[in-house]
Order: C-alpha cells, then structure tokens, then sequence
C-alpha cells in the first residue's frame, strides 16, 4: 500500500499527498473534496462501463443462496427469541471506524464511504453501538442499574478483505444475538446471558436442520480460574440436562479468538452425512461496552451464525420440510 501511495505523490507531484488529505484536512472538507471528484469521475463514464464492472466486481453481484431458504432461517430464528429480546433492523451504514476503533480490525477490511460513514463490515460492532446508546439512557435514570439490553438482528454485511476459501464471500447475512448489562458476582450475568443464547440457537437448529443432524457446543475457557471454571461446568450440566441429544464439551484453551473475547467462548458445530463437521455459531464476552462507556462494571455477550454458511452447506437437509411447510401454507 505504501509503494502504491508514494507513486501517486511523485506522479501529481505533491509530497505527503496522503498525509495532507488524511490529517491537515477536516473530515467534513475531506468528503466535500471527494463528493466533486468522484463526481467528475462519474462523468467520464458510460453504461458499458458500469455494466462491465457489475459482472467483473466481487462485491456486486447477488448471493447464490437461495433467498427463499433464508427468509425461512429467519422465520425459525425470530421464532424462538428469547423472552425479551428485541429485534432491530440495521442501517446499512454506520460512523466511520464502527469496526477498527472498536474491535482490533485494519479499516482496509472495510468500505469506507467518502460521506464519514461505513457500509457495515461486521453488525457486531453495529449493535455493541446500539447497546451502549440503550445502557447509556439506563445509566442516566439509575447508575447502578442492572437492567440488561438484549437485542437480536439479521444483516447482510460487507467485507473489503479478499476472501481466497472455497464458498467465501464479499457479501454475506449473519444473525445476531447481544446481551449487555451489568457485572454481577461470580460472572452470573455471563452466565445467565450466555445459557439463554445457546439455548436459542440450539432450539432454532433443532427446528430448522433435520433432528438426526449431529449437533455439538464446545466451550472455551479463555481465562481459567475458580469463577470461570465454575460458570463452564454448570452450563455444561444445564445444557446436558435440556438437550440430552447434543454433545456439549470443554475445550482447553485455544489461541485463535482470545483477541477478540476476554474469559467466555463458545462454538456451535453441526456435521453432515458426509462426516463433515462446519462450526456455525461463535460467541463470548467482550469488553466493548466498557470502552464505549468507560465503565469497567459494564458487560457484552456476543454471538451469531452465519446465515448463508448454515444454508449453503445444510440447506438440503432442511429443504423436504422447507417444501412440505411452504406447501402445507398453500393449500391453507
């Protein structure tokens, strides 16, 4: 990126051009600035232009998923929210640095928009925002009140990353679920939150996928000590207790994701007939509140699936009662 930098400084000849547009300039001049060149820009273009970027562009073209089969995901999610949760619909944009100034993200990851905006690159963030601006207004009436924001959303989120995996995408939907509140002793605000939200994505698999799908929550202990040892081992008998046909398990302390989490982690896995295990739900607690608010006794559980992921890889496993609902509603 730099070498590409210093060759358009020599080639208009003005030093430091990225330096003088991205720190002498003021956000609100800098957009006013690209507002009149990309409108210039747009002027030398033609239809066979645009028409020629849509199919050659990555980020434009439609989902191959089947958009019937996640409008049905999301039927069976919204079905079994959680008693009080309440379910948003996103702006497809948000402030600049929503990703990076909150989670450990390059803003090369994301669409910056020339307006101080983002397209959303990760609805995580988004509704860590939300549930700040919602503890904020609790905090004002109370300061040390307990009372919890849990939200839940479907998105399509955009990533300017370049994905090289097989099925990966520019552009995909997640489903979302955020619980924030209040520390409380011996993390049982963690692990209030976190059973109710494996819960939910355990029952609305169980609804959607075939029942004889093997289905696997694996939790992770990112922190080990007393308290965390305690809040794992009692989710692990609730959850056994509840859904006696899933295998519910401790893992041991992994690298990948302790970036992101601070002590709880759990994963969601569903295998194939093929034998093929795909991790579908990932989830924790984070600090991001706290950042937001600068208040340490503030907590975040977090987690979603991957919408078009769990479609794509299990959608012909669901498609026979997919067809055989869709078909009872007709003759309804």
């Amino acid at each position: 990126m730099r070498k590409i930098i210093r060759r358009i400084e020599r080639e208009v000849g003005v030093p430091d051009l990225s330096g003088i547009l991205g720190e002498r300039i003021k956000p609100t001049d800098l957009q006013s600035l690209l507002l009149e060149v990309y409108k210039a820009q747009v002027k030398r273009r033609n239809p066979s232009a645009v028409f020629s970027d849509y199919i050659s562009s990555i980020f434009s073209l439609p989902s191959p998923c089947d958009p019937e089969l996640l409008l049905e995901l999301d039927r069976v999610a919204f079905s079994h929210l959680p008693e009080g949760f309440y379910v948003l619909e996103l702006s497809p944009v948000s402030p600049l640095g929503s990703v990076s100034c909150i989670a450990p993200i390059s803003q090369d990851w994301v669409f910056t928009n020339i307006r101080n905006t983002e397209v959303v690159a990760d609805a995580t963030n988004i509704l860590a925002l939300e549930c700040a601006r919602q503890r904020q207004e609790i905090i004002r009436s109370d300061p040390t009140s307990a009372t919890a924001v849990h939200l839940a959303c479907s998105h399509r989120v955009v990533r300017a990353q370049r994905f090289r995996g097989a099925g990966q995408r520019q552009h995909f939907r997640l489903f979302l679920l955020y619980s924030a509140g209040r520390s409380t002793r011996n993390l049982r605000f963690e692990y209030y939150t976190m059973t109710r939200h494996v819960q939910f994505y355990l029952k609305a698999l169980r609804d959607f996928l075939w029942p004889s799908i093997p289905i696997r929550v694996a939790f992770i202990d990112l922190a080990p000590d007393s308290r965390t040892d305690e809040v794992f081992k009692a989710l692990v008998e609730s959850l056994r207790g509840e859904f006696d046909d899933v295998d519910t398990s401790l893992e041991k302390t992994q690298n990948r994701g302790t970036w992101y989490y601070c002590k709880l982690r759990f994963h969601v896995s569903a295998t194939s007939p093929k034998g093929k295990e795909l991790e579908l739900v990932d989830g924790g607690d984070t600090n991001w509140t706290q950042k937001l608010l600068n208040n340490a006794k503030e907590r975040l559980v977090i987690s979603g699936i991957g919408s078009e992921r769990l479609c794509e890889n299990f959608g012909p496993l669901h498609r026979h009662s997919y067809a055989q609902t869709k078909k009872g509603r007709e003759m309804a």
